[in-house]
């Protein structure tokens, strides 16, 4: 992205867009009074983010015990009912879900990759699911300390030592069909990235027309395998997004504020949710309906407009879809792919 001489002001910004991943997957529903567990009770929790000023919500499900769901039926469920209930709302599904057969017939039919990529069968679909690129650690106890996980369930040794060795499965074979699912079902890849290299294989899918939609991405800065806090590789994974991409920075504990409110006045956009953090700043507890208001303020306070949900839905272009790899290049703001025998830097088209 390129940051001209105006574009800190925020007249020449977009309007904000707040995520919120409300559900908290990780923990149990001892772990914080924020966590709800009736399918009534998640579908509130949408509404009240929905009205406090997110505008895009990251779909988890809990069974009726507290368990995450991995019932496809249960997801498609909780969808339909979010759909009547906020209906300006992103919907978008964490692709970190693996489903599990809910009879015999469904366990003889599927493989192992079918129950990750059933993703993309979900009815009625989502308008995002996230996408991780590239096998990585996701190691969430690298940047958690002690008063981060105190009197939860994460102060257990034991899942302590399985979310260190927490790995993310994304070979290429897996996330390019994936992708391809995806998009053919109507449903928008959500790139969750951690570093650069990631962002280039992406850009390397562009190029070679395996993915011709908006580029929507999450900077992920949560350590052990992902990005970690130092403001520079924020700024240089900013710098190094294309100009048309649609850029939210995302981060885990009492770093939600700081980083996110630097995302606010550099223009991106935003994560907040208890699955990214139970406290505020001061390490106070915050409920995820706290934590979008927090946003809110900081962005009132940068005189920073917050996207409404028909806003959120132009911004991340939702169900667009671009004829060819030219096309995609062109309205993300990428030069074109060399031609035979073209030296120096192939020159945008004009648009």
């Amino acid at each position: 992205m390129h940051f001209l001489d105006d574009s800190l002001l925020p007249e020449n910004q977009e309007k904000l867009v707040i995520q919120v991943a409300p559900y908290g997957p990780q923990w149990l529903p001892g772990d914080s009074d924020d966590i709800p567990v009736t399918m009534d009770e998640q579908v509130q929790k949408a509404v009240d983010c929905y009205n406090a000023g997110a505008t895009v919500l990251h779909v988890h499900v809990r069974e009726a015990d507290g368990k995450g769901s991995k019932r496809l039926s249960m997801f498609n469920e909780m969808l339909a009912r979010l759909r009547e209930a906020v209906p300006g709302m992103v919907l978008q599904v964490g692709g970190s879900i693996s489903f599990a057969p809910e009879n015999d017939n469904q366990a003889a039919k599927w493989l192992n990759d079918d129950t990750r990529h059933m993703l993309a069968e979900l009815s009625p679909r989502p308008d995002q699911v996230t996408v991780a690129i590239n096998t990585s650690q996701m190691n969430v106890m690298e940047l958690m300390t002690e008063a981060d996980v105190a009197g939860t369930s994460l102060a257990n040794p034991a899942l302590q030592a399985a979310y260190r060795d927490m790995i993310v499965p994304s070979n290429p074979s897996w996330h390019v069909e994936h992708i391809k699912r995806l998009v053919a079902n109507g449903i928008q890849p959500h790139f969750m990235l951690g570093n650069l290299t990631q962002l280039e294989t992406v850009e390397r899918l562009i190029r070679r027309g395996v993915y011709t939609g908006p580029l929507v991405l999450n900077y992920v800065a949560i350590g052990g395998g992902a990005a970690g806090l130092h403001p520079a590789d924020m700024v240089e994974f900013a710098r190094r997004t294309p100009d048309g991409a649609v850029l939210t920075v995302e981060t885990l504990n009492r770093n939600v504020v700081p980083l996110n409110t630097m995302a606010i006045a550099m223009g991106l956009h935003v994560r907040v949710g208890i699955e990214d953090t139970l406290y505020g700043p001061d390490g106070k507890r915050a409920t995820s309906v706290q934590q979008i208001e927090k946003m809110v303020n900081i962005a009132r306070e940068l005189n920073r407009e917050i996207a409404s949900g028909t806003d959120a839905h132009r911004i991340y272009q939702t169900g667009t879809r671009w004829s060819s790899t030219e096309e995609t290049l062109n309205r993300l703001g990428m030069v074109p792919n060399r031609q035979p025998e073209q030296r120096g830097v192939p020159p945008r088209k004009a648009a």
